[in-house]
């Protein structure tokens, strides 16, 4: 019985002749014939310039990455930070010795980093002495970290899931898993959130459109202030609230009610002066001056005995 075989070359059906008929026709024989001679031909002609720059004593940038196998650009990184050495003939020619390859290799052997595993220290007498006098001056001990599990942080913090994941990664929380659950550095997380004081000890807080009613402060720029004057901040479900004990003690809002203390524009209006005259004025003289807002409150009595003595002078 003649046998069904499937052609080699085109992968259409034919009925073989016989046991060791391959194709089903001359022409895909033919074709196969010389698809495997120009796949032969294709290595013969990617193995031949290895073989020549094998032979070669020096070496381009571009026959270097070949030889070794990488990128171009990696040699010249490579070179630049001076784990190997290259000679410069001309403005466009540069060479690299087959021996500076092998000795940068040889220097560089290799070790298998395990992480979280430190190397074992060697037993040796002049090892031991080393060690005893590096405890003599060995810095202090680091931090033990206090771990919370994932929920902890979510419930306590009162952040959200994908807050957390992302800021743990962005700032590189240090990160534990325990059956299949992860546990957060709680320093690192209240540290992320702004939390380096008693968040407990602050019960007034401001969302930020309240701080633009009350301080007049754009979004923009009351978190540039808080991350500058270290306000205590806090996160809840994605709201940010700023301390307002804090925000009035830096801001003295409550000199804008104070008697003794007058505006910039009080004085251009009561006296007939420009800001520039009044900003020359304050500075000759030494005139107490507190900025609240956007505004420069000047101790009135200070004032008064300046215009009087300018008056005196009849300037």
């Amino acid at each position: 019985m003649k046998t069904t075989k499937k052609c080699a070359f085109c992968g259409r059906t034919f009925t073989a002749n016989s046991g060791m008929q391959k194709y089903c026709s001359v022409h895909c024989a033919d074709e196969a014939k010389k698809a495997k001679k120009k796949r032969q031909q294709d290595l013969l002609n990617a193995v031949e310039p290895v073989l020549e720059i094998q032979r070669q004593e020096y070496l381009t940038f571009s026959k270097t990455a070949i030889l070794m196998g990488c990128s171009r650009q990696y040699i010249y990184k490579l070179v630049a930070q001076g784990r190997l050495k290259a000679s410069r003939i001309s403005s466009r020619m540069a060479f690299i010795r087959r021996a500076d390859i092998e000795k940068m290799l040889e220097d560089n052997p290799y070790n298998r980093v395990i992480p979280d595993i430190r190397p074992k220290r060697a037993t040796s007498t002049n090892q031991k002495e080393t060690d005893k006098k590096s405890q003599t001056n060995a810095p202090a001990p680091e931090e033990i970290l206090s771990y919370i599990s994932g929920e902890e942080v979510l419930s306590t913090y009162k952040v959200k899931q994908s807050w957390l994941y992302t800021t743990a990664k962005r700032n590189q929380i240090p990160i534990c898993k325990i059956a299949g659950k992860n546990y957060y550095s709680k320093s690192h997380v209240e540290e992320c959130l702004g939390l380096t004081v008693d968040i407990a000890a602050i019960t007034e807080w401001l969302t930020t459109e309240q701080v633009f009613e009350v301080y007049g402060m754009k979004p923009t720029a009351i978190h540039a202030y808080a991350y500058r004057h270290s306000i205590p901040t806090k996160k809840e479900y994605g709201i940010l609230y700023y301390s307002k004990t804090h925000l009035d003690e830096l801001r003295q809002i409550d000199l804008m009610e104070d008697d003794r203390y007058c505006t910039v524009e009080y004085v251009s209006e009561k006296y007939g002066l420009s800001k520039a005259n009044i900003h020359h004025i304050t500075k000759v003289h030494k005139i107490e001056k507190h900025k609240v807002g956007v505004k420069n409150l000047l101790l009135k009595a200070d004032i008064e005995r300046v215009m009087t003595e300018r008056a005196a002078k009849g300037l």
